[in-house]
């Protein structure tokens, strides 16, 4: 496994409609390696950062890497349901280190997607892994937090935002 470089903001793989994921194997292996390896160094260079999809690293294809106990692969993940209830709350993304975006998301999804060995799963998630899986299923379809700025005093420098104590994630 490698840590790879990230796309940053700007560059147009990042707004490619990614492929699904048709076999399971080595391959598929090797990128969530890489994606987790990749996920792990940033935090340690930049102390944030959750999850990363596959296009992040030029890799246009539907997998997303969660860090945890124990890290998730989400394969051809699909956003199945949404609740009516939304939350406001400061986003940022390894494509674009130095901002947050103030956006709205669903408050409670469900996610159906295949782990790294294929199998079927379901996952319904409230709060900030709600919020998290949506900024990652947008990354799959070519879309951007910065898309989903409420306006346009939504944007933030990161050292602003750090200066304010602001609580990224946070519900505003």
């Amino acid at each position: 496994m490698a840590v790879k470089p990230i796309l940053l903001l700007g560059h147009p793989g990042l707004r490619v409609r990614c492929r699904r994921v048709t076999s399971f194997g080595r391959d598929l292996a090797a990128l969530a390696g890489d994606l987790h390896d990749t996920l792990v160094e940033f935090r340690r260079v930049h102390g944030f950062g959750r999850a990363i999809a596959a296009p992040q690293i030029g890799v246009p294809l539907r997998v997303v890497v969660v860090v945890g106990d124990p890290p998730m692969v989400l394969v051809n993940p699909v956003l199945r349901s949404k609740s009516r209830a939304r939350m406001t709350l400061w986003d940022d993304c390894f494509s674009f280190p130095g901002l947050m975006v103030r956006v709205r998301r669903h408050l409670t999804v469900t996610v159906d997607y295949r782990d790294a060995q294929g199998v079927a799963r379901e996952l319904m998630v409230t709060g900030p892994l709600s919020e998290l899986l949506q900024h990652e299923l947008d990354h799959l379809d070519g879309v951007l937090a910065v898309d989903r700025a409420l306006d346009a005093r939504s944007l933030m420098l990161r050292a602003e935002f750090d200066r304010q104590k602001l609580a990224p994630g946070a519900a505003l």
